[in-house]
């Protein structure tokens, strides 16, 4: 925005924003202008005050990425609800790096939400082997506070019977939350970030028991945004050493759309 100034609007900005019996000045007004120094430390002082009102107006107006379509802030909880449902692909990542495997992964929601909490139901498998899932999963996730959230892992009963189901199938409705087994100590942690509009945590430190793989225990590191979720799943033995999972970095699963 330009600022088109005369003399008599320089006058009019000195004698009604700097009133001078604030700062105890006596001077003549037409004499400063006529003054080339005193021009100049005018003119600057107008552009410092049009720059702090235009960023402040800026500031005031900017919307957080996660925003309804009628303008108004989605909260935290929602928006990490309609993040992490959907489906997700691991096949970018595969492509540009042969250590890691073409995975597709699948969130889907069940059972009514709350304000508090909401379920999903979990699965991934290998994508040439998609109707074999090798992990089945129920995801309980609670709010906290508007900026800490909990991810529950559970386990169920004959798990092949929900490979491919879809939300609202009737076996979720016949199947009841006091069935589910909770992996007691795996649970994720989950922090927002504002400046990045995602949601970061991890398991506890050795809380997770694993024996897959000769494993003692077993970590979970996850970033979660509204285009991909990087989840790093490692097993680790007694002594400290890996025994499986990725080892440089988390699987990118980016979300199908």
């Amino acid at each position: 925005m330009r600022i088109r100034l005369n003399a008599d609007d320089l006058i009019r900005f000195v004698k009604y924003s700097w009133p001078t019996q604030k700062f105890n000045l006596n001077f003549n007004m037409s004499s400063i202008l006529k003054n080339s120094l005193g021009l100049i430390l005018i003119l600057l002082a107008v552009t410092a005050c049009h720059k702090r009102a235009v960023n402040s107006t800026s500031t005031d107006n900017a919307l957080p990425s996660h925003t309804e379509q009628n303008g108004r802030r989605m909260d935290n909880f929602t928006f990490l609800r309609l993040c992490m449902q959907g489906d997700f692909s691991s096949e970018q990542q595969s492509k540009s790096d042969s250590d890691f495997f073409d995975i597709r992964l699948r969130m889907v929601p069940i059972w009514a939400n709350t304000p508090d909490n909401f379920y999903l139901y979990v699965e991934q498998a290998i994508a040439s082997s998609i109707d074999k899932p090798y992990r089945q999963r129920i995801y309980k996730v609670e709010k906290i506070d508007e900026t800490h959230f909990v991810s529950k892992i559970y386990i169920m009963n004959y798990p092949a019977r929900f490979t491919g189901k879809k939300s609202g199938d009737s076996l979720f409705n016949e199947y009841t939350k006091d069935s589910l087994i909770l992996k007691d100590g795996c649970e994720v942690k989950l922090v927002f970030n504002p400046g990045k509009s995602d949601f970061g945590g991890s398991t506890g430190d050795q809380t997770c028991p694993s024996d897959r793989s000769g494993a003692s225990w077993a970590t979970s590191k996850v970033v979660i945004d509204e285009e991909k979720m990087v989840s790093w799943d490692q097993g680790w033995d007694a002594k400290g050493k890996q025994v499986w999972g990725a080892v440089k970095g988390g699987y990118i699963f980016t979300k199908n759309r």
